[in-house]
């Protein structure tokens, strides 16, 4: 566990919680194949939540299609994010974590929307969740 997190879970609680597909990336920092993911072409208004603790992430607003196969977001919810430069794969990448909880979501780049923030947060479908703006 780490202690650093607002949600502290042991290895085992995770496993438990979630589907083996979520553990893996999630907690092993796994990534789902591109164009596979629930939320690559979903743009309902709502929001868009870690699926391993429930904290909120993205707005559907400042969500876009970039091509990429997953789902693609121009900015995060303010302090709901943390950021870990990855040097896995040979490349030099941001990781982003729920800074919540500490479960991987993706990577954010700097080739998004320039009339926006120009960034591109990559997220894996299977680590989040959405709410329907008429449920908030």
């Amino acid at each position: 566990m780490d202690d650093k997190y607002a949600i502290n879970k042991s290895e085992d609680e995770w496993r438990n919680e979630l589907s083996p597909e979520e553990f893996h990336v999630l907690r092993r920092k796994g990534t789902e194949r591109p164009f596979t993911g629930r939320y690559n072409l979903h743009f309902e208004n709502g929001d868009y939540h870690c699926k391993a603790c429930n904290a909120k992430l993205f707005e559907s607003q400042n969500k876009f299609e970039s091509g990429c196969g997953w789902p693609s977001f121009d900015q995060a919810v303010e302090g709901a994010i943390e950021y870990i430069r990855d040097t896995s794969h040979g490349m030099i990448r941001t990781e982003t974590l729920c800074a919540n909880c500490g479960s991987h979501l993706g990577h954010v780049f700097n080739d998004g929307p320039q009339e926006t923030t120009g960034q591109r947060y990559c997220i894996n479908s299977v680590s989040i969740g959405f709410n329907p703006e008429e449920n908030q």
